[in-house]
């Protein structure tokens, strides 16, 4: 890489900062995207593409800069996928010690995998009905388990994984899972409020007793009040040594630097399986490894869970912004029909099945508990938080510890799957890949369901 090339990444960074802020303002100013909640990268993200040389050609966008673009996404996403181990706790007890909360983690894991693996199913179906008349490539279908349950940031993990396999068309899936994540956060959102509405004029809420307004300060993204706002996190260790953000950011980049050396390795000695593996998943693999050498030395105190999320949410952030302003437009135009089709029949099945499955599996809290899953499900884990602050908004429910730990068991097995499926896809082929993820769902069900039997016995019979 020549010093101008690194100019030039510098230089389009800038450019996408500055339209992240101009996406801040617009959030904080804009009604439709307040009632919406959508992200500032997102907004910042359309405005390029409306407005770059796809579209209406007003920005003077260097054709390199937006091939700066569909590539960032691939690389952010490493450091971003790689960091979810660290700091990994599974607390089986509530703040104030009186309660364990595993009895609900586990029928709650369970519903949280057979949502997405279902998803996946929709995707590969919906795939089957339209791929005689559109002639549709490999892995199409794929994208609404990645949108809805990955979100933006997972689309750019799609991008990568195809990416990587030398598969022509990685830019154009890429942009299909940014638009499902799109429809998904949107779509998610609306759903989760109206549904917010009808359970407390219903009585099954356990603490709104009416709709609530949502608060200001989540509406416009911003808190005015620095007494309100919260902190980012612990400082574990002092500037005289090393900067706490550098701290963390040293030990997400040391596994990623050894994802890169282990897959070369993989590939220069051609081990079969090994070689194949995506760099996340590596990621994932050596982060694991360094979070269990901290823990066994009792070196836990250096890592604060708060700090790494921030890390990974700036990562996350321009890793969106750059796919939504690289979206390849005419290219997922081709497919609007079957994308929306598996949207609408997204939104109905993730839906209807997290409502049945939580009233029936949960005791206690049940709608909270629904409510943030279903964030979670068509958004990323913020969705959830979000949508559970509107019918708890002092979080007084355990909903967020029991929601939390089963984000982050879901989250891991959720990435785990994500290879499966584009072998399956790419080897055994379509028809094989939608067995095994309805297999895979309605078998994740049954779990939770079974467990639901075991944490609270027989004569639970629902809410």
């Amino acid at each position: 890489m020549t010093g101008a090339m690194l100019a030039d990444l510098l230089k389009s960074m800038g450019f996408l900062g500055l339209f992240l802020i101009i996406g801040v303002f617009l959030r904080a100013k804009i009604t439709a995207f307040q009632k919406c909640f959508i992200p500032a990268s997102v907004i910042g993200g359309f405005l390029i593409l409306i407005l770059g040389p796809q579209v209406l050609n007003v920005l003077p966008v260097p054709s390199g800069w937006v091939k700066i673009f569909s590539l960032i996404p691939g690389i952010l996403i490493i450091p971003v996928v790689a960091c979810v181990p660290l700091g990994l706790t599974l607390n089986t007890k509530e703040a104030n010690g009186e309660a364990s909360i595993m009895k609900g983690i586990f029928p709650l894991i369970g519903i949280g995998i057979g949502v997405s693996m279902l998803q996946f199913a929709i995707g590969f179906i919906t795939h089957i009905l339209f791929n005689s008349s559109q002639d549709l490539y490999a892995t199409f279908g794929w994208e609404l388990g990645i949108g809805f349950v990955g979100g933006h940031g997972t689309a750019a993990v799609l991008g990568s994984m195809l990416r990587e396999a030398n598969l022509p068309y990685w830019e154009v899936a890429q942009g299909v899972g940014i638009t499902t994540a799109t429809f998904g956060i949107v779509g998610g959102i609306l759903i989760g409020i109206v549904l917010i509405n009808w359970a407390a004029r219903n009585g099954q809420t356990k603490l709104l007793k009416k709709p609530a307004d949502i608060p200001e300060s989540l509406r416009v993204g911003f808190e005015k009040d620095p007494a309100k706002q919260p902190s980012v996190g612990r400082e574990t260790t002092f500037s005289s040594s090393i900067d706490v953000l550098a701290f963390h950011v040293a030990i997400i980049f040391v596994a990623c630097g050894a994802a890169y050396f282990i897959l070369a390795q993989a590939k220069a000695f051609k081990i079969p399986v090994l070689s194949s593996l995506s760099l996340w998943a590596y990621g994932i693999l050596v982060m694991f490894v360094i979070w269990g050498i901290m823990c066994k030395l009792n070196l836990q105190y250096l890592v604060d869970g708060k700090i790494k999320s921030k890390i990974s949410g700036c990562f996350t952030e321009f890793a969106v912004i750059g796919a939504v302003a690289s979206l390849p437009l005419r290219a997922v135009a081709t497919y609007i029909v079957p994308i929306l089709v598996m949207v609408v029949a997204g939104y109905i099945v993730t839906t209807g099945v997290l409502f049945y499955a939580c009233k029936r599996l949960l005791k206690g809290y049940w709608f909270e508990q629904m409510i943030a899953t279903l964030g979670m499900s068509t958004g990323v884990f913020i969705t959830g938080v979000l949508l559970l602050r509107i019918c708890d908004p002092d979080l007084e429910s355990p909903a967020l510890a029991n929601y939390s730990l089963a984000y982050t068991v879901t989250s891991v097995t959720y990435f785990a799957l994500l290879a499966l499926f584009l072998n399956l896809l790419l080897g055994a082929g379509i028809y094989t890949a939608t067995a095994v993820a309805l297999a895979i769902g309605i078998g994740a069900l049954i779990a939770a369901g079974i467990a639901s039997r075991a944490c609270f016995g027989s004569e639970f019979k629902g809410n």
